[in-house]
């Protein structure tokens, strides 16, 4: 027993041994992501470095980083093992339908049966558990009567503070920016995610390029390992804080008040 684990000890310090054991764990276990855009504030922001835990939803096929190239360039799946599926109101890590070498981060509002649509860009949705179903589980929420079906108004804000519209941004008629204030109704596919960001007014998701399949999803934000804003200075109170540590009320005033002042002439979408 000794002889068996002084030869894995040498092993693993060796160059090989090294490599196999990083590449083990950035491909199953934990990958580090830097959050680049502020599509998920004020819940992530930029210059969030984060650990993904890549076992939350199943395994995904394995890429060598910054290569983006699958360790099985002979076959086009992006799913190794199924496992749990995202939830309602999940942040998930996921390769976006339209560019699979990219990694984008959002939130779930609907999965495969849910029904949406946008208007003046408040969020409603139908879930596809039904009326009954919608009345005692919103029953403190706002809903409304459409197409005699009925439809839980913007679901996720009472929950999740860091989800916010911005003032500054009017419907001017903008070809580009009408995903925001009017999309659907829509039907999300069996399998299929909508996705979103916190950050509704400056967010490319779902609205511009449609639901991910779950083949698509990576995994989930686990904790911050370090943060810095835009003045390279150290966010002390988001280190090692996980997505729900992050929705207190004080570390969510920070990032507001960071934001106000970030963004006050910010008008792009990201």
């Amino acid at each position: 027993m000794k002889k068996t684990l002084h030869k894995a000890y040498k092993f693993s310090n060796s160059w090989t041994g090294t490599i196999i054991i990083v590449l083990f764990v950035i491909f199953f276990i934990a990958q580090a992501f830097r959050i680049p855009s502020g599509s998920m504030k004020d819940s992530l922001l930029i210059g969030d470095n984060l650990f993904a835990k890549k076992f939350a939803y199943g395994i995904s096929m394995p890429h060598i980083p910054f290569l983006e190239m699958s360790i099985m360039p002979w076959s086009d799946s992006l799913r190794l093992v199924d496992g749990d599926k995202p939830l309602r109101g999940d942040i998930v890590i996921f390769r976006p339908p339209h560019n699979i070498k990219q990694h984008y981060v959002k939130r779930c509002v609907a999965i495969g049966g849910d029904e949406l649509f946008v208007f003046e860009k408040n969020l409603f949705i139908h879930f596809k558990e039904g009326d009954e179903w919608i009345k005692q589980n919103y029953s403190d929420y706002e809903t409304t009567l459409f197409n005699g079906k009925l439809w839980v108004k913007n679901p996720y804000m009472k929950n999740h503070k860091g989800i916010h519209h911005d003032d500054k941004i009017i419907n001017t008629g903008a070809s580009q920016l009408m995903p925001i204030f009017n999309f659907g109704p829509i039907k999300v596919d069996e399998g299929n995610y909508f996705m979103m960001g916190d950050n509704r007014d400056h967010s490319n998701d779902s609205r511009f390029w449609g639901a991910v399949p779950y083949d698509n999803v990576e995994g989930t934000p686990w904790f911050i390992y370090f943060s810095v804003d835009n003045n390279w200075e150290i966010r002390w109170e988001r280190i090692g804080k996980t997505p729900t540590d992050l929705e207190s009320p004080y570390i969510l005033e920070k990032a507001k008040a960071e934001r106000v002042i970030v963004d006050k002439d910010d008008h792009g979408i990201y």
